[in-house]
């Protein structure tokens, strides 16, 4: 501001007395020193007219109006998300298979319609976001649910998600069952543990009941989710977390579009019919 300022006065001055800096003793001023008087004008006009559109323009979008302002910020947000789009839709052709084979996938295995969620358990509107997937699940058979299981929470969401991953390893519609036991029964304990080690074996223990309610094998669900297969799986959640630009949960791409938050089962049956 203080230079817009300062260029502002400097451009008035050579416009008033410019003229001045170019003193000759003739009558008549040399075609030079005309043309240098014109030059002088035509930079103070440039400064002057400069500056004012400098001060003006804020002043014009912010308080006359700023709805311009808000379109712009509108149109670049849609750009954006466009560029977003179109980077999943190549990845998401290339690479289906590859994100579907260690995550668990819930409705219609081999439905052509496909959706994938970036959830963690310990967040309420992920878990919000399940109970409207299981609606369209329940509506349709023309769709799965690839479960993109992101530990972004700690030990909260830690233990859930390798439970999860690992629980694929022995039994795909076993795993589904976990999966929606732990997305909507609660799994983390009833006293308020600080501790993190006891609060990682408290929330394990828990998962555990769920595991043999599903039919799992628990002692092979334990140590499958400290195997290389959970650790790969964690791993390409995050690094495709990091391509499509994914911050938070829930996050769900369906078909080849990307939905961030949590959004209700009209509006995923819409775009599922797009």
């Amino acid at each position: 501001m203080t230079l817009t300022i300062l260029v502002l006065v400097l451009g008035a001055a050579l416009f008033l007395f410019g003229g001045a800096l170019l003193k000759s003793g003739d009558k008549k001023p040399a075609d030079g020193a005309k043309f240098t008087k014109h030059l002088i004008k035509l930079i103070a006009v440039l400064l002057l007219a400069g500056s004012v559109c400098r001060l003006y323009v804020p002043y014009y979008l912010t308080d006359v109006n700023p709805g311009i302002v808000q379109e712009m910020v509108e149109g670049m947000q849609k750009k954006q998300n466009e560029d977003k789009n179109k980077a999943i839709r190549k990845y998401v052709r290339e690479s289906a298979a590859e994100m579907i084979e260690n995550a668990p996938v819930l409705g219609n295995k081999d439905a052509e319609k496909t959706i994938y969620v970036w959830t963690a358990a310990s967040c309420g509107y992920c878990r919000r976001v399940h109970g409207e997937l299981d609606r369209v699940l329940d509506e349709r058979n023309d769709v799965k649910v690839v479960v993109k299981n992101f530990s972004i929470h700690g030990v909260m969401s830690d233990g859930p998600a390798r439970a999860m991953i690992a629980a694929k390893i022995q039994d795909a519609d076993k795993a589904a069952k976990l999966t929606d036991m732990i997305m909507t029964r609660e799994y983390r304990p009833e006293e308020n543990i600080q501790d993190q080690k006891k609060l990682a074996e408290a929330i394990e223990k828990n998962i555990m009941k769920f595991a043999e309610e599903a039919g799992l094998d628990t002692a092979k669900l334990k140590e499958d989710m400290n195997g290389e297969i959970v650790a790969r799986e964690l791993a390409h959640v995050r690094d495709l977390a990091q391509r499509f630009e994914i911050t938070g949960t829930p996050f769900l791409i369906i078909g080849e579009e990307a939905f961030p938050g949590a959004i209700p089962a009209e509006q995923i049956k819409a775009a599922l019919d797009k």
